[in-house]
C-alpha cells in the first residue's frame, strides 16, 4: 500500500474525490506560546493494491513533538477513559472490495479528509503528523512552529489602547 499526503487549512471528500483549500504548507509562524491552531487539515490518499482488496485495514494519524511524545489533538468523548482526558491518535478502518471492472493486479485509490481543530502547541519546533496502515509508519508531515520575530527597524504593528 503507498500513502501519499499533505497539510491543508481545510479538506473535504465529496464523490471520492478529495476537495482542499490553502494546501500545500508546512510552517506556522505565531507571536506567542502556547499557540492555538485553528485547524489543520490532513489530506490523505491511499493507493490499495490489488492484494490488499477484501481484508480489513486499520488507519492511524498523530501528532508528536520533536521528542516524539503525541500531543493531544482533542478532548475525550463522554464516557471514554483515556489519559489526562485527551485523544492523541485518531483511528479509522476500511475495507475495498473487488469491483467487476476491476482487473488483477488494479490497485484503487481511497481518500481521506482530515480536520483538527484546536490544535495547541506549546512551545517552538517541528511537530510530524505520522500516518500509519495496519500498524505501520507510512508517512511523516512535518509542521514547523516557528516564533514570529518583528525585525528591527521594521515599523511596529498597532497596539490597542
Amino acid at each position: 500500500m503507498e500513502v501519499d499526503a499533505f497539510l491543508a487549512d481545510s479538506v473535504v471528500v465529496a464523490d471520492n474525490k478529495l476537495y482542499a483549500q490553502g494546501a500545500g504548507w508546512d510552517s506556522i509562524l505565531t507571536g506567542q506560546f502556547p499557540f492555538r491552531q485553528s485547524r489543520i487539515g490532513v489530506g490523505v490518499i491511499l493507493d490499495v493494491p490489488w492484494t490488499a482488496t477484501n481484508q480489513m485495514h486499520e488507519f492511524t494519524l498523530k501528532i508528536v513533538d520533536q521528542d516524539g511524545e503525541d500531543i493531544p489533538l482533542g478532548d475525550a468523548p463522554p464516557g471514554m477513559d483515556l489519559p489526562g482526558g485527551k485523544v492523541r491518535e485518531l483511528k479509522g478502518a476500511f475495507n475495498l472490495g473487488r469491483p467487476p471492472i476491476l482487473s488483477p493486479g488494479d490497485s484503487q485509490v481511497v481518500p481521506i479528509a482530515i480536520n483538527l481543530d484546536g490544535i495547541i502547541f506549546q512551545k517552538p519546533g517541528t511537530y510530524e503528523v505520522i500516518i500509519a496502515v495496519d500498524g505501520t509508519e507510512m508517512r511523516k508531515l512535518p509542521v514547523r512552529v516557528r516564533p514570529l520575530v518583528q525585525m528591527p527597524g521594521a515599523p511596529q504593528a498597532p497596539t490597542a489602547a
